[in-house]
């Protein structure tokens, strides 16, 4: 078993969910490649993987999951990734940037529940706002599945 912070997604397939990552795991000075499916995947995320080791002579030594479950970051840094990684229309590594110093882990809260106040981030208006709040909600409900 593994468990870490996803630092890129080198590969995601959205047809099969096929998908290679790189992650930060406990216990391991370099990053792990992990090979799995998952739905949805995204930078920042935390993931708790289980399966084996394999060496591929392409690829190198890997972690070939047989289970993984990735959950929302709780770091500023892992948030800023994840709001950053392109997943959310609307937002980039600039305005993760701002939304994380504004709202800290807080932000997903604010984006869910009261997303009129992203307009307190500049460069932020309504429309921006509003694009937003409806990229979270596809995302949680594709995440849901």
């Amino acid at each position: 078993m593994l468990a870490g912070s996803i630092e890129r997604v080198t590969f995601h397939n959205a047809a099969n969910g096929f998908c290679v990552v790189r992650i930060k795991a406990r216990g391991h000075r370099e990053l792990v490649t992990v090979v799995g499916h998952a739905a949805e995947i995204s930078a920042g995320e935390w993931v708790t993987v289980s399966g084996t080791w394999v060496n591929s002579r392409e690829h190198g030594q890997q972690f070939k999951a047989h289970f993984l479950r990735s959950s929302p970051p709780t770091t500023a840094e892992g948030i800023e990734k994840y709001l950053g990684s392109g997943m959310i229309r609307g937002i980039g590594p600039v305005y993760a940037s701002k939304l994380v110093a504004a709202f800290g882990a807080e932000v997903f809260e604010v984006i869910e529940q009261t997303p009129e106040r992203l307009r307190e981030v500049p460069g932020i208006g309504r429309v921006r706002a509003g694009r937003i709040a409806q990229a979270w909600a596809d995302q949680k409900v594709v995440r849901e599945i």
